[in-house]
């Protein structure tokens, strides 16, 4: 027999749930036929499976071990170089900067070295997470940002902090700013109402005016922070959040992001990309608003979390608009 001991990384979830991740290679059946045969119990007596789990509470598992290593495929952890900037750290939350380049997620199995990688192998080194202790529980972004897209991603390094950050973010309670060039001239306030509907052959988001089948309704708030004669400099809130939002919604007003290739304009992407080198979208997420007053992130209400623009927006930003780049840096 064997006795698991639930933590606080285990906690708050339901208990067949949590059985499907300990036993990751078994099929819900397995998970659910155990139960009924009472081979495995909870706090020592018969359970169902949708009992919520509290930490300290104990499983016992009248399983050989052979049929529970035939059920489990253990956790590898790559070693990956960090990359990525540190805004704020606490118990339960982690907020880092993440450069332009690096995908948040592996979009394939061979992708490594990713945001989530070396977020892993820093908390592993910092003695915080272990992959053969936390077999049910792995920390993991609560927001992600396009491979070229650069600025501030919020983790969860407990079970906790990931269900309370995705909360907030459901509820608005977080509210998330970027910095953008565009294309042409905005000089007022306004904000965006599109539906949009993601083409997954092609990775990209199509827009509509109208609400129609398989679109979603997407806004986005700006306000101009500079212009000149041929591009603004633009601070947007993300108001919801879906799929290349803001590329999108951009594109379709008729103001691009300078350097999108999938959204951008190629004549002006050429000439960008000559005048100030610039490979990537010149999007950047700078700012975190904490709005949530309950709960576990209550001590950061009212707080500002900024990410420095990228070297190369920030040249751009001091050569086309002096003042407007000097305020960027104090943000």
């Amino acid at each position: 027999m064997k006795e698991v001991r639930i933590t606080k990384n285990e906690a708050n979830q339901r208990l067949d749930k949590y059985l499907c991740k300990y036993f990751n290679k078994a099929p819900k059946s397995f998970v659910y036929k155990m139960l009924r045969k009472k081979r495995i119990k909870y706090n020592n007596a018969k359970a169902e499976g949708a009992e919520l789990l509290c930490a300290g509470d104990t499983l016992q598992m009248y399983l050989s071990e052979e049929t529970m290593a035939g059920f489990m495929e253990e956790k590898k952890l790559p070693v990956a170089e960090r990359h990525f900037g540190i805004v704020y750290e606490d118990d339960d939350i982690f907020v880092v900067s993440k450069p332009a380049g690096l995908l948040t997620h592996p979009q394939k199995d061979d992708e490594r070295n990713t945001l989530i990688d070396q977020i892993l192998y820093y908390l592993h080194e910092k003695g915080q997470y272990t992959p053969q202790s936390d077999t049910t529980f792995t920390p993991a972004t609560c927001n992600r940002l396009d491979r070229n897209t650069s600025g501030l991603v919020i983790a969860g390094k407990t079970l906790q902090g990931v269900q309370a950050v995705n909360a907030a973010i459901r509820q608005k309670h977080i509210e998330k700013y970027y910095i953008a060039l565009v294309s042409g001239v905005i000089d007022a306030p306004g904000e965006i109402a599109l539906y949009l509907s993601k083409d997954e052959a092609h990775n990209q988001v199509r827009t509509s005016q109208t609400e129609k089948a398989g679109y979603q309704k997407a806004c986005t708030r700006y306000r101009p922070l500079a212009h000149t004669a041929e591009c603004t400099l633009l601070e947007m809130q993300l108001i919801t959040g879906k799929t290349h939002q803001l590329r999108a919604h951009l594109a379709a007003i008729g103001h691009p992001i300078w350097g999108d290739r999938k959204y951008g304009d190629a004549q002006v992407n050429q000439s960008v990309r000559a005048k100030f080198a610039v490979s990537h979208q010149c999007l950047h997420a700078n700012r975190v608003v904490w709005k949530e007053e309950n709960g576990l992130l209550s001590h950061l209400y009212g707080k500002t979390m900024t990410a420095p623009l990228p070297k190369q927006m920030q040249t751009i930003c001091d050569c086309l608009f002096a003042q407007a780049g000097k305020n960027l840096k104090g943000m």
